[in-house]
C-alpha cells in the first residue's frame, strides 16, 4: 500500500523530520518494502527556495513554507500519487499563514483518507488555532495523539469525538542492546557521573535549572559532568542569535562550573544521539512549561533505558508514571539536587529507573509503532470520504478569520472613527477624517445587512452625523476635524467628495430604516450640484459608484442617469487618450487606489448598460492584472515610486485601500459578466490581507481585529489605522457576500 506522508523531513534538521522519516521507514519495514516505493513524502520548506535542501527520492513535492498555491498543488500531486492513504503530521509552526492556516487550502482537497497526527494539542488555543484544528477534523478519517491528556483536550476543547481519536505513543530507535559501561568508557567517562540534556536549545528548556541545582551536587559528587547536546533552534537562531546559550556559559562561569557542565552545539545523528544516552547515568529535561503535550527527546531517553528525572509537564507525567522516572517542580532546582544526591548516592535506585525505563521502552520501538500505524490505515483506507460541499467558486471560506468589529468599536468615539493608530491604540492626536468616516459608514451598511451586527447599526449614526457636520453650507465636504472637533480645513479632496457621495449613494440603497434614508438624500441631494465639476479621475470614479447606488434605490431619476453617463464618459476619454500599445490604463501612470477606475465603470455598465464602458472595464481590469496578479498573487502598486508607463513599477510601500478596491473591482465585474475567473482573482487579491503577498507575511491581526496599515520594503507597517481595517473588513464583507452568490 503506498502512503503519501506530509511534515518536515530530513535533511532539514526539524523533531517533526526526524518523526516523519522514522514513521514512513517504519510502516515500510512492516510492508517489507523501502521507503521509495512505498512512500510519496511531501516536505515542508522553512524558506521560498525548493532547492535549499537535498532530499532523498522518496520526497516527490515540496511545498513552501509560505508559499499557499503550493499546498493547493501538492494536494493534486498526492490525488495522482496512486496512494491509498495520508498521514499529516501537523504542529502549528511548520506550515505557512496564521497559525499554519495555509494546511487547510492542502487538506480541504485531498480525495484519499487522511490520518492527522497532532504533535501539539493547546490547552488555551487562539479562536483560529481552535478552527483550524477544527477544521482538519472535519476531513481526518482519524487522529492521532501521543498522551492521554492530548485526547481529553480534543474532547473537551476541541469538541472532537471519541471514536476518532487513537493513541499511539512516540516511536523511538530500535536500539541495539550496547552495555551502559562499555559506552562510557568507549567515550573516557568511566570515572564520571554523566548528566544528559539533549533538543535545541532555546529559553523554554529551563536548562538553567540544573546548573543552578548542580553546585549542591558537585559539592558531594566532584566527578559529575552535565552534557547538552543540540545546536540552537533554527527560528531561534534567526532572531536572537546566541542569546540563550551566551546567557547559559555565563551562569556557568558565575556558579564556578566549568569543569562540570559543557555544551556541544550540534544536531547529531540518531546513532550518536543513542550512544550519549546510554553513557550518561541520568537524563534530564527541566522544560518550563507545562502544557507539553509530546516530547521526542523524553521518549528516546526512556526507550533507550535511561534513569529520567524531568519537570511535571504533561508528557513527562503520563510516561514516567510507575516508577519509570522522577519529578521536580518547575523551576525548583534545590530539588533537583535533592533528586540527583539521592540517585548518586545510591545507585541501586538509579539503576531500577533505568531498567523500568528500558522495558516500558521496548513497545515504544518504531518497528512496533509502524505496525500499528499500519494497523490503522489499513482499517481507514476503503473509508468513503467526508461528503463535501462541491466547490462552486473559489473562495475557500476555511480561511477567512472571524469577522469582529472589535478594533473599530476601538477606533470609534462620538464624533467618529479616529483617524489613526499607534499600533492597535487609537492615535487621538491625529484627529478624525471624512474619507475614514465615509468607508465606515459603507462597511457598517455592509455588516448590519450581512451579519444584522447591533453595533454597526447603532454607530452608522456616528458616522452619519459626521457626515452631515463636515458638509458646507454650499454642498461641498471638509475633510478633517482635530480631536476638540475644530476644522481643519476649509474645503477637502475630490476623493474624499467622492467617496463621501459612494457611502451615501450605498445608504440610500442599503439604508436599515426610512429615517437614515431620508437624511442620507439630503446629504445627497445637497452635494449634487457639484458633481459635474469633478476633474480628478478617482473623485469621479467614486462619484460613479455613488451614483449607481442612488439610481438602483430611484431608477427613474433621468437627470442623474445621465449626469452618471457624462462622468463615465470622462474616465472613458481619459482611457482613450492614455492608451497606447500595451499601456491600456486612463493615465499615463498607475498610482494609488487604482482599481477604483475600472470598477467604477463596471457599476456604470449595470446601470445603463453601455457596451463601451464595459469593453474599457474590461481591457482596464485585465492590464492591472498583469502588473499586479501576474505571480499568482496580488503585489499592489507601491506609493514608493508608483508605475509610469515606461518605467519599472514600484513594490513598496503596499496599501490596503488598493486591495480592498481590487476584491471589489473582480466582484462587480462577476456580477456583470458572470465569468466566475473573477472570482477567484477576487479571492486571492484579499489573501493579501492573510499573507499571500511580497513578503509572504499577514497584515490582519487575528488578536486585535484590526489591519496594518502597510507593507514595507522592509516588513509590516504594524500600526493599524482606520483607512488600513476598514478596507480589510469591507474586502471580507465582499469575499462573504460573494460566497453567498455563488452557494
Amino acid at each position: 500500500m503506498k502512503i503519501a506522508y506530509i511534515g518536515t523531513y530530513p535533511p532539514r534538521q526539524c523533531g517533526i523530520g526526524t518523526f516523519t522519516e522514522n514513521l514512513c521507514k517504519s510502516i515500510a519495514l512492516n510492508v517489507r518494502q523501502n521507503t521509495k516505493t512505498h512512500a510519496s513524502v511531501i516536505a515542508i520548506n522553512d524558506s521560498s527556495s525548493l532547492q535549499e535542501y537535498d532530499y532523498p527520492p522518496e520526497v516527490k513535492f515540496v511545498v513552501r513554507q509560505n508559499y499557499r498555491e503550493d499546498y493547493i498543488n501538492a494536494a493534486e500531486q498526492i490525488n495522482l500519487s496512486n496512494s491509498r492513504a495520508c498521514i499529516l503530521n501537523h504542529e502549528f509552526g511548520i506550515f505557512g499563514g496564521e497559525s499554519g492556516l495555509y494546511i487547510l487550502s492542502l487538506t480541504d482537497r485531498l480525495k484519499i483518507p487522511l490520518t492527522v497526527v497532532f504533535h501539539t494539542v493547546l490547552k488555551e488555543p487562539s479562536f483560529l488555532q481552535k478552527n483550524i484544528i477544527r477544521k482538519i477534523n472535519e476531513t481526518a478519517a482519524k487522529i492521532v495523539v501521543m498522551s492521554n491528556k492530548a485526547v481529553e483536550l480534543l474532547i473537551g476543547i476541541y469538541d472532537i469525538p471519541p471514536h476518532k481519536i487513537e493513541v499511539i505513543e512516540h516511536g523511538v530507535p530500535d536500539y541495539q542492546d550496547v552495555s551502559h559501561d562499555a559506552i562510557k568508557k568507549e567515550y573516557n567517562l568511566s570515572d564520571r557521573n554523566v548528566l544528559l540534556t539533549f533538543g535545541f536549545l532555546g529559553r523554554n528548556k529551563g536548562i538553567e535549572t540544573v546548573i543552578d541545582a548542580l553546585p549542591a551536587v558537585v559539592q558531594k559528587h566532584p566527578s559529575l559532568l552535565y552534557i547538552v547536546l543540540g545546536a540552537t533552534h533554527p527560528n531561534i537562531l534567526k532572531y536572537s542569535g546566541e542569546e540563550y546559550r551566551n546567557y547559559l556559559n555565563k551562569l556557568v562561569r558565575d556558579r564556578k562550573l566549568q569543569d562540570n557542565v559543557i555544551f556541544l552545539k550540534s544536531f547529531v545523528t540518531e546513532d550518536v544521539l543513542f550512544e550519549y544516552l546510554r553513557a550518561c547515568d541520568i537524563y534530564i529535561t527541566p522544560y518550563n512549561n507545562k502544557e507539553q503535550i509530546t516530547s521526542g527527546t523524553l521518549a528516546y531517553a526512556v526507550g533507550a533505558g535511561a534513569a529520567v528525572l524531568s519537570t511535571p509537564y504533561w508528557h513527562a507525567e503520563e510516561l514516567l508514571a510507575d516508577g519509570r522516572g522522577r519529578l521536580f517542580d518547575f523551576k525548583k532546582p534545590e530539588q533537583l539536587s535533592d533528586i540527583l544526591n539521592e540517585l548518586l548516592d545510591h545507585p541501586e535506585k538509579m539503576n531500577a529507573l533505568r531498567e523500568k525505563a528500558y522495558n516500558y521502552g521496548i513497545q515504544l520501538r518504531w518497528p512496533t509503532i509502524g505496525k500499528r500505524y499500519l494497523k490503522l490505515l489499513n482499517a481507514v483506507k476503503d473509508t468513503p470520504l467526508v461528503a463535501k460541499k462541491p466547490r462552486k467558486s473559489f473562495i475557500e471560506v476555511e480561511l477567512l478569520p472571524e469577522f469582529t468589529l472589535d478594533h473599530v468599536k476601538r477606533l470609534t468615539d462620538d464624533t467618529g472613527i479616529v483617524q489613526h493608530a499607534r499600533y492597535g491604540i487609537p492615535n487621538l492626536k491625529e484627529g478624525y477624517c471624512l474619507d475614514d468616516n465615509a468607508r465606515a459608514l459603507l462597511m457598517s451598511l455592509m455588516a448590519y445587512g450581512q451579519n444584522k451586527d447591533p453595533f454597526a447599526l447603532d454607530c452608522m449614526r456616528i458616522y452619519l452625523s459626521y457626515i452631515q457636520y463636515m458638509q458646507t453650507e454650499q454642498g461641498t465636504f471638509r475633510n478633517f476635524l482635530s480631536f476638540r472637533r475644530d476644522f481643519l480645513d476649509k474645503e477637502g479632496s475630490e476623493d474624499s467628495f467622492g467617496r463621501t457621495i459612494w457611502a451615501l449613494g450605498y445608504l440610500l440603497y442599503a439604508s436599515p430604516n426610512i429615517a437614515y434614508r431620508e437624511f442620507g438624500k439630503e446629504l445627497f441631494d445637497n452635494s449634487r450640484k457639484h458633481f459635474s465639476r469633478l476633474e480628478h479621475l478617482r473623485g469621479i470614479a467614486d462619484t460613479v459608484i455613488g451614483i449607481s447606488y442612488y439610481l438602483r434605490s430611484f431608477p427613474g431619476d433621468e437627470s442623474l442617469l445621465q449626469l452618471m453617463k457624462e462622468l463615465a464618459t470622462k474616465l472613458a476619454d481619459s482611457y482613450f487618450e492614455n492608451r497606447d500599445g500595451q499601456w491600456q490604463w486612463f493615465e499615463p501612470a498607475l498610482t494609488y487606489d487604482n482599481a477604483v477606475l475600472p470598477l467604477s465603470l463596471f457599476h456604470a455598465t449595470e446601470i445603463s448598460d453601455d457596451d463601451v464602458f464595459k469593453e474599457i472595464a474590461v481591457k482596464t481590469a485585465a492590464f492591472l492584472e498583469e502588473a499586479t496578479l501576474s505571480k499568482g498573487y496580488l503585489s499592489p502598486i507601491g506609493s514608493y515610486g508608483w508605475y509610469t508607463k515606461g518605467g519599472e513599477r514600484a513594490r513598496f510601500d503596499q496599501q490596503a485601500i488598493d486591495v480592498m478596491a481590487n476584491v471589489q473591482l473582480y466582484f462587480q465585474a462577476f456580477n456583470v459578466t458572470r465569468n466566475p475567473d473573477y472570482i477567484q482573482k477576487m479571492f486571492q487579491s484579499f489573501l493579501w490581507f492573510l499573507g499571500e503577498n511580497d513578503l509572504r507575511v499577514p497584515l490582519y491581526d487575528y488578536e486585535t481585529g484590526g489591519c496594518c496599515d502597510g507593507l514595507k520594503k522592509d516588513g509590516v507597517n504594524r500600526n493599524q489605522g482606520a483607512e488600513s481595517t476598514l478596507a480589510y473588513l469591507i474586502s471580507h464583507l465582499t469575499v462573504l457576500k460573494a460566497w453567498e452568490c455563488e452557494s
